[in-house]
């Protein structure tokens, strides 16, 4: 019961690390959950995924901006370089691969950094183009990596319109791959037109529709 008690205070210690970006706070409490024996998965996906979580949600509501965002990304990364060997393989280890990037034409990368963090903080392996990305880019680092899942975020109508020429170039290579795309002029409508598999409005959700894909995915392979 003490653990249990223990495990709820470290939770909601490293969540409160990461909302309130204290990086020294965030290592210091992971340590004592490895020291102290308690779960590192649970720690990860409670504890810091959990915390990104609110950070994604203020940062919609404009209560945060990208400054304070990218501090709360580095508590979040601070812990998890202290969590992240002592995740099992059966818990956490590699759930998937993912390509991620922002279209040709488009720096913003807040959107993509939030979601590189949480899919991290979830035991993904994630292979991040970073932004203003080529088109044959992603094309080829899946293919280099074989990765399930390629994402793709503009956050402008301008960069948008490059998914439609992408897409068909990334399925043609490889049938099977996933593609998720996201940003704001993304839409239900978009992701039909484009002919992806989903979108997401936000980082948490992004992982919870990945989840679901690669699940998907390998129940495919394993009937083929």
């Amino acid at each position: 019961m003490a653990n249990t008690e223990r495990e709820k205070q470290l939770i909601k210690g490293l969540q409160d690390a990461v909302i309130n970006y204290k990086v020294d706070e965030a290592r210091k409490l992971a340590q004592a959950a490895i020291n102290e024996g308690i779960d590192a998965y649970k720690m990860t996906m409670e504890g810091l995924a959990g915390g990104m979580e609110v950070v994604s949600e203020k940062f919609d509501s404009h209560e945060y901006f990208v400054p304070e965002t990218l501090l709360c990304a580095k508590a979040l990364y601070g812990a998890l370089d202290i969590l992240k060997p002592h995740i099992k393989a059966k818990d956490g280890g590699a759930r998937g691969q993912v390509v991620l990037g922002v279209m040709q034409g488009d720096v913003h990368d807040l959107g993509k950094n939030l979601i590189k963090a949480i899919f991290e903080a979830a035991g993904w392996t994630v292979h991040d183009l970073g932004r203003d990305v080529p088109l044959a880019k992603f094309v080829d680092e899946q293919m280099r990596t074989d990765s399930d899942i390629v994402m793709l975020s503009a956050m402008m109508t301008t960069s948008m319109v490059g998914m439609k020429k992408l897409i068909p170039m990334i399925k043609e290579k490889n049938p099977n791959v996933k593609i998720m795309i996201g940003g704001s002029p993304i839409s239900e409508k978009t992701v039909e037109e484009y002919s992806a598999d989903g979108t997401a409005d936000n980082a948490p959700n992004a992982l919870r529709e990945a989840m679901q894909m690669l699940e998907t995915l390998r129940k495919g392979l394993a009937t083929a």
